[in-house]
């Protein structure tokens, strides 16, 4: 049995990208980390919002944050693809704690 960690990914896209195109990138990850066995994969579109501070002349973006179980190795894959994609102007992958596994006194 592969242990799974739990892990979240929140992409920024070009405020520009079609809402077709969006949904189009959200199949292919979805379908990316279902084809390289990913489980409890959950999307979520946020919106579009306004960024904090500039990236690549931008003011906003258009958020999508997936929850799923994975290995690292996948975490990898799936950065290494979206750094290599031009509608994605930042991506953050963040490994997920368990509260049952973490012991408060």
């Amino acid at each position: 049995m592969i242990f799974l960690n739990s892990y979240e990914t929140i992409y920024v896209l070009k405020p520009d990208v079609t809402e077709s195109s969006n949904l189009s990138l959200v199949n292919y990850y979805k379908s990316l980390l279902k084809e390289k066995g990913a489980t409890d994969i959950i999307v979520q579109h946020r919106g579009r919002r306004h960024l904090s501070y500039n990236i690549a002349q931008y003011y906003d973006g258009i958020y999508v944050q997936m929850n799923y179980k994975a290995n690292g190795f996948l975490v990898s894959f799936l950065e290494k693809s979206m750094r290599f994609n031009e509608n994605i102007i930042r991506y953050l992958t963040v490994k997920q704690h368990q509260l049952d596994s973490i012991n408060i006194y």
